[in-house]
């Protein structure tokens, strides 16, 4: 099989200014996915998609290429993500390369390692699957959790019979943003990965911090100064 790492970082984040390229314990966030991706031998093509120039040439220091930038309509806040991969595989085959799966690798998930995207590849394969996608454990069980009418009366926030001590209740999990490994041929059919043939590869809750905000920022920081 033929695989390709896409790694988004355009450039316009809002609620962290440059995040995508901002020193993380000396290096700038994305090289640490562009790193990670080279370290399992698993792919055919390492591209990071950005609008930007400046972002190309970091990203082509750390061993990614940018054969071409991102379009506008790609890099607005309106735009998913899949909006972009979509873009990338259509200018990959312009110049007559294709590929069996794509693996999204934020660059919001630095603490992600090598061996965690090797793992959700062999899982790929074990399974036949069409997606694999990482997960963490929540860390509250999700019956804590509820919404509040206008005037923040917490009638009903949580149901009497919801009201167990933690340990006695199940495990639920969130998408952690960390890996996304999905079938092109299936992607195009249905965009939508959550669904039969997809398994979630479980990463740990310190492996699964995704940077949005400056206190994430710090926590990844916290994290990596431990390692």
């Amino acid at each position: 099989m033929k695989n390709i790492a896409i790694i988004p970082a355009r450039s316009g984040s809002k609620g962290l200014k440059d995040k995508n390229v901002r020193d993380l314990c000396g290096k700038p966030l994305i090289a640490y996915s562009i790193e990670a991706a080279h370290r399992t031998g698993q792919f055919d093509e390492i591209m990071v998609s950005t609008d930007s120039e400046q972002y190309a040439e970091i990203a082509k220091k750390y061993g990614a290429n940018v054969p071409f930038l991102r379009s506008a309509a790609t890099a607005g806040d309106t735009a998913s993500s899949w909006d972009m991969v979509e873009e990338v595989l259509q200018g990959f085959e312009q110049i007559g390369r294709e590929f069996d799966t794509f693996c999204l690798l934020q660059p919001t998930s630095p603490l992600r390692t090598s061996d965690d995207i090797s793992a959700a590849y062999e899982l790929y394969y074990a399974k036949n699957a069409t997606t694999v996608v990482s997960l963490c454990e929540l860390e509250h069980p999700i019956s804590w959790c509820g919404q509040l009418g206008e005037n923040s009366s917490l009638d009903g926030f949580i149901k009497r019979e919801q009201g167990k001590q933690r340990q006695t209740q199940k495990k639920y999990y969130r998408v952690n943003g960390a890996i996304y490994i999905v079938s092109i041929s299936e992607f195009r059919k249905d965009a939508f990965l959550y669904r039969e043939n997809a398994y979630a590869y479980i990463m740990p809750k310190e492996r699964s911090v995704d940077i949005d905000t400056e206190s994430d920022f710090r926590f990844a920081e916290f994290l990596m100064g431990q390692q």
